[in-house]
């Protein structure tokens, strides 16, 4: 498992394909820019750029609540490092932050909302801004409300992203107008693009911005309009999934360990356009789909 960067946490982060995205990247021939259109903890993204992958990176992300703390831990590191150091973890602090997260959600650029649900999301269960916190009401569960607040290892990585903020370009647009801004702005010969969209059948419980079946043939056919790009796909094996992407044929199915709410493994969709090398490597075993 490589080393996680980021200090965001999001249910089926895609940290552990890190390795993999940076073996695609070198053998597509891509150093210039790497986008997230559904960036969430953004962990693949900024893995690339404090590595020296990629020049720049695109994060975008619909959900308001999480391109404020995006926005706070890239262009307001003081004020957040100033939080994690003065914010008690506690069941009484995380109402008072759930609270604000409230009152907030709905404005994108909002710090306190930013910081609140910075905070929900390493306090909550796997990271879900929606659930509850760790160890429960009571604090009676095996592992308490700080277990994933290390406050020194949050600080090291905020003040080393914030480093890179000039190569960084935030953004909180819906996926299929970002389909349109990346065919104006971004040179398809030196970008590569990671849609990594809310799961098909389990999206509903796990963000607070997620899509319905119509909206992800909607995001399909805007991705056709990007076949100049190298691009990939990654989705739970719903078979509505299966049959919007029949037509691609760069097919494949993987392995992914996953951490929301249990730990086990399960396979995922990987699509990629006729553009785009896929290929194995490492632990990312790649099978073929008829």
């Amino acid at each position: 498992m490589p080393k996680i960067n980021s200090p965001f946490r999001y249910p089926g982060g895609k940290s552990q394909l890190s390795p993999y995205i940076k073996h695609l990247l070198q053998v597509n021939d891509i150093k210039g820019t790497y986008i997230e259109p559904f960036a969430g903890g953004a962990g693949v993204a900024i893995d690339l750029l404090l590595n020296n992958d990629v020049e720049q990176i695109v994060i975008n992300d619909y959900d308001k609540s999480i391109h404020s703390a995006w926005n706070a831990i890239i262009n307001h590191s003081e004020e957040l490092i100033e939080f994690i150091r003065e914010t008690p973890v506690s069941f009484e602090d995380w109402l008072i932050q759930k609270n604000i997260h409230e009152q907030n959600k709905e404005n994108q650029n909002s710090i306190p909302g930013g910081l609140a649900t910075f905070y929900l999301n390493r306090t909550n269960v796997s990271g879900i801004i929606k659930g509850g916190p760790i160890g429960g009401k009571n604090q009676t569960g095996k592992y308490k409300i700080d277990a994933r607040f290390n406050k020194k290892s949050l600080i090291d990585k905020i003040e080393h992203i914030s480093k890179y903020r000039d190569n960084i370009i935030l953004m909180n647009e819906d996926a299929n107008n970002l389909a349109r801004i990346i065919k104006k702005e971004f040179i398809p010969a030196d970008t590569f693009i990671f849609f990594d969209p809310p799961y098909y059948a389990q999206g509903k419980n796990l963000y607070m911005s997620f899509i319905d079946s119509s909206e992800h043939q909607k995001l399909f056919d805007n991705i056709q309009t990007l076949n100049e790009y190298k691009w990939i796909v990654t989705y739970d094996t719903a078979p509505e999934i299966n049959d919007i992407y029949k037509s691609v044929n760069n097919s494949f199915t993987y392995t992914l360990n996953y951490t929301a709410n249990s730990r086990r493994k399960a396979n995922e969709y990987l699509f990629a356009n006729d553009n785009t090398i896929v290929d194995s490597f490492g632990k990312v075993e790649l099978l073929k789909n008829n």
